[in-house]
């Protein structure tokens, strides 16, 4: 079964239950917004990121991810000028089928995804959230913000989305995370990434902090 879904390109990836405050000031989105705002709730538009392209302008997602996250929409504020601040929390994933371009706004024929665990998800999930707050002890080492402990759920589904909504990482591997068909294969890719990163910031930590200080050059 497939759904027309409206659809925001956007050079971040979405996971379901992670918070997304979105600022729509293009004229093609502040349609999509109060077209959403006419429909019944749940109001619903699916993120999907960019591989080709940029967020704004003519060149806006030349070529998009196959795979998005629907994000739904819980507070809207609408401004003077017609701009839109908007919170959505990230629900389904989705499979973009066929894409909508008749309307001033992007539009896609999508397929949900089903959210399983795979295949003994217990023993990497225990991996993976050990690793997760041996790579928040070590960000915390070499000067990073990090926020304050968090509370990590006992559902691999759910875990496997909060660490990978949490480390950081480039695009591609945010979104290589997101098509993980389910928990356990999502898991068993973190854990390798965060084992990679652990090693990256335990050598960080070893350098004195002056060797990545270059007196020469000054911000404006």
């Amino acid at each position: 079964m497939t759904e027309l879904l409206p659809l925001f390109p956007l050079g971040t990836v979405l996971f379901p239950g992670l918070v997304l405050p979105l600022h729509l000031f293009e004229e093609r989105y502040r349609l999509l917004i109060r077209d959403l705002l006419e429909r019944p709730k749940p109001w619903r538009l699916g993120v999907v990121g960019i591989e080709v392209g940029h967020e704004v302008g003519d060149t806006a997602g030349l070529r998009l991810a196959g795979v998005g996250c629907v994000a739904e929409v819980h507070g809207v504020n609408g401004r003077p000028d017609g701009r839109f601040d908007i919170v959505t929390i990230g629900a389904d994933r989705f499979r973009v089928k066929r894409l909508d371009r008749g309307l001033p706004y992007l539009r896609g024929e999508v397929e949900f995804l089903p959210e399983e665990a795979g295949a003994e998800p217990g023993p990497l999930a225990h991996r993976a959230r050990l690793l997760f707050q041996l790579y928040r002890h070590r960000l915390a080492a070499v000067g990073a913000d990090v926020v304050e402990p968090v509370d990590l759920p006992d559902d691999p589904v759910r875990l496997s989305y909060l660490i990978a909504s949490a480390v950081v990482l480039d695009g591609h591997e945010k979104q290589r995370l997101l098509e993980a068909e389910d928990a356990a294969l999502r898991l068993r890719a973190e854990h390798d990434l965060l084992a990679r990163e652990n090693r990256l910031l335990n050598g960080l930590a070893t350098v004195p902090a002056g060797q990545f200080l270059d007196t020469s050059v000054h911000p404006n």
